[in-house]
C-alpha cells in the first residue's frame, strides 16, 4: 500500500503542472478546438493554423483554435501514442469490463497481425479495441512518413476519414494516384492520405567543401564516401527520425537497383548484394560523420552555419535553409541537391486518431489540407493571394492538378515537377519495406553505437592508403547481411521482449568494435611492411 501511495504522489507532482497549465487565450475563447500531434516545424504549424482558422470560420461560422502537441520526431510520436492507447485501453479492459490485464493482453490489443476473434482472450482484446472509441486525447496525427502511418493504421490507432467519400474526385489517378513510382500515396482502407511530397538529398556548404579541398559539389550518395569529409558530415539517428530512415532506405534501394541493372535475371542476388553495398556506403558516411543527432532539423542548420560540409536531409529542410541563406544576400554558399535516381517522392500523411474528441473538426481539417486552398499553402510564395502569410514552406503538394502553367508564377519552386521527374528511383517495397526498423537498427549499431572506433579505424586506413585487406575487414557485413536481417534481427526487433533487442544491440556493437579495431591494426601493419 505504501508503495502505491508513493507512486501516486509522484504521479501527482508530475501531472499538476500540466493539469493546471492555463489555456492560451485563443484556445479558451474559441468555439471549437482541434488537438494535433505533429513532427512539423513551427513555420508549417503557423501557416496551416492561421489559414485553417480563416477557412473554418467561413465554412462553419465558428472560430477554431489549434492545440499543437510537439514532442519530437515520428519515432517519439509513435511511442507516445502507443503508451497513451495502452493506458486508455487498459482502463477500459480492467475497470469498465472487469477483465484481467497481463502482458499477453498488452501485446495483443494493438497487434495488427492478430485477427479479431472472441474465441480466446488475446483475440477478444484485439476485437474490443477495434470496436472501441478509447482515446489518446489527441484528434489528428499530421506529418511524418508513410511507414509510421501504415503502422498506426495496422495497430488500429487510426480510423477511416470521410474525405474519400465526400471528395472521391481528389483520389482519381489524375489528381492523387493510389501509387506512384512504387510509393503508396493513400491507405487502401482510407485511414490516412498523403498531403504533400517529400524527397531526400544533401544540403552542402561550398565554403566548407573548398576548405576541405573539395571543389565539386556533391551529386550522388556515393560522394559521402570521400575521406576528405572526415568529421564534416551531419547525420541523424534513423531510429529517431522516420524521414532520415527513409533517406537511408533510398540509398540501399538505389544500390539494389544498380546491382539489378548489372544482372537483371538474378533479382535475389542483386537485392542481397545491394543491401550489403548500401550498408557499406552508409558505414563510410557514418565514418565521416561529425555526429548522429536525434533531430532531423539540426543538420541543415549546422551546414548553413559552416559547422559541417554536408548534411543528409529531407528536401524541404534543405530548401528552406538554403533560402534563408539567400535572403541574407549570400546566394551561392549553401545549396541542396536530391541525387538523380537516388530518391523517391514519398508522402507526408494525415489521419484521424481513434477516439478523437473533436472528430468533426478533424474531418474538416483534412478536407482543408487536401483542398486546393490547403495545397497552395505548401508551395505558394508568401504574400501571394492564397499563399502563406510569412513563411515559404518550400514543400511540393501531392495533388497533380497543382502543377499547372496557370499556378506556376505563384510557386516558390516553379521548376520542380515531381510527377515529371526523368530520373526517379522506383521504390520496391518487397525489397526493404518489411525491414525498415531492422535497417535503422543495423545502421545505428554499426555507425552510431560504434562511432568512436569506426572513426579511428577510418582515419588509420586512410593514412595507410586504404589497403584492400583492411577495407575488406572494415566493411564486412556478414553479421548484418540481408538474410540475417530478415531472420534473426527481424525476430528480435519484432519481439515483445525489448531486453532481447538491447542484448542484440550490445552483441553487434561489440562485434563491429572488434572488427574496426582489427581493420585499423591491419592498416597500421601495412605501413610498416609487415
Amino acid at each position: 500500500m505504501k508503495r502505491w501511495l508513493i507512486i501516486l504522489a509522484l504521479a501527482t507532482v508530475i501531472a499538476v503542472p500540466f493539469v493546471l497549465r492555463p489555456k492560451s487565450k485563443s484556445t479558451s475563447s474559441a468555439d471549437d478546438v482541434l488537438v494535433l500531434i505533429t513532427p512539423h516545424n513551427e513555420a508549417i504549424r503557423h501557416e496551416f493554423g492561421s489559414a485553417f482558422a480563416t477557412w473554418y470560420e467561413a465554412r462553419t461560422g465558428r472560430s477554431v483554435a489549434l492545440d499543437w502537441r510537439v514532442i519530437g520526431g515520428t519515432s517519439e510520436i509513435a511511442r507516445f501514442l502507443a503508451s497513451e492507447y495502452m493506458a486508455s485501453f487498459r482502463y477500459r479492459w480492467e475497470t469498465e469490463l472487469g477483465k484481467p490485464w497481463n502482458f499477453a493482453i498488452q501485446g495483443a490489443f494493438s497487434d495488427g497481425r492478430l485477427p479479431p476473434d472472441a474465441s480466446n482472450m488475446e483475440q477478444a482484446a484485439r476485437a474490443t479495441f477495434l470496436e472501441s472509441d478509447v482515446s489518446c486525447g489527441i484528434d489528428l496525427f499530421f506529418g511524418g512518413g508513410p511507414y509510421d502511418f501504415i503502422r498506426q493504421a495496422s495497430m488500429g490507432q487510426l480510423v477511416k476519414t470521410r474525405v474519400f467519400e465526400t471528395h472521391p474526385e481528389w483520389f482519381a489517378p489524375e489528381v492523387i494516384p493510389f501509387e506512384y513510382a512504387g510509393e503508396g500515396y493513400y491507405d487502401p482502407e482510407h485511414r490516412w492520405t498523403g498531403t504533400v511530397l517529400s524527397s531526400y538529398g544533401m544540403i552542402y556548404n561550398r565554403d566548407v567543401l573548398t576548405l576541405l579541398g573539395i571543389e565539386d559539389a556533391p551529386v550522388q550518395w556515393d560522394d559521402l564516401r570521400d575521406p576528405r569529409l572526415l568529421g564534416s558530415i551531419a547525420l541523424t539517428d534513423p531510429t529517431k527520425s522516420g524521414s532520415i530512415a527513409k533517406a537511408f532506405e533510398n540509398v540501399i534501394q538505389q544500390q539494389m537497383q544498380t546491382e539489378l541493372d548489372v544482372t537483371p535475371a538474378d533479382e535475389e542476388r542483386a537485392v542481397r548484394a545491394g543491401w550489403t553495398r548500401g550498408l557499406q556506403l552508409l558505414q563510410l558516411a557514418a565514418a565521416n560523420a561529425r555526429y548522429f543527432t536525434d533531430s532531423s532539423q539540426k543538420p541543415p542548420i549546422d551546414v548553413a552555419a559552416g559547422n559541417c560540409a554536408i548534411g543528409m536531409c529531407i528536401d524541404f529542410y534543405g530548401r528552406q535553409q538554403a533560402e534563408a541563406v539567400r535572403r541574407r544576400g549570400d546566394s551561392l554558399r549553401v545549396d541542396y541537391v536530391s541525387p538523380p535516381g537516388g530518391s523517391v517522392s514519398s508522402v507526408d500523411p494525415i489521419g484521424i486518431l481513434r477516439g478523437a474528441l473533436n472528430h468533426e473538426v478533424a474531418e474538416l481539417f483534412i478536407e482543408f489540407v487536401m483542398s486546393m486552398d490547403g495545397q497552395k499553402i505548401w508551395n505558394f510564395r508568401p504574400g501571394v493571394a492564397g499563399g502563406p502569410q510569412h513563411f515559404a514552406l518550400r514543400r511540393l503538394p501531392v495533388r497533380r492538378d497543382f502543377y499547372t502553367e496557370e499556378l506556376k508564377p505563384f510557386r516558390s519552386d516553379p521548376e520542380d515537377e515531381p510527377y515529371a521527374a526523368i530520373e526517379q528511383l522506383i521504390y520496391r517495397p518487397e525489397w526493404t519495406g518489411a525491414l525498415f526498423r531492422e535497417m535503422s537498427f543495423v545502421i545505428r549499431v554499426m555507425g552510431f553505437d560504434a562511432h568512436q572506433e569506426l572513426v579511428a579505424a577510418w582515419e588509420t586506413i586512410n593514412a595507410a592508403g586504404q589497403p584492400a585487406e583492411a577495407m575488406a575487414v572494415l566493411q564486412d557485413m556478414s553479421a548484418v547481411d540481408y538474410d540475417t536481417a530478415r531472420s534473426r534481427i527481424k525476430n528480435v526487433i519484432g519481439s515483445r521482449n525489448k531486453v532481447e533487442e538491447l542484448l542484440l544491440a550490445k552483441e553487434l556493437g561489440n562485434r563491429f568494435r572488434q572488427q574496426y579495431a582489427k581493420a585499423a591494426e591491419i592498416a597500421r601493419q601495412s605501413t610498416q611492411g609487415l
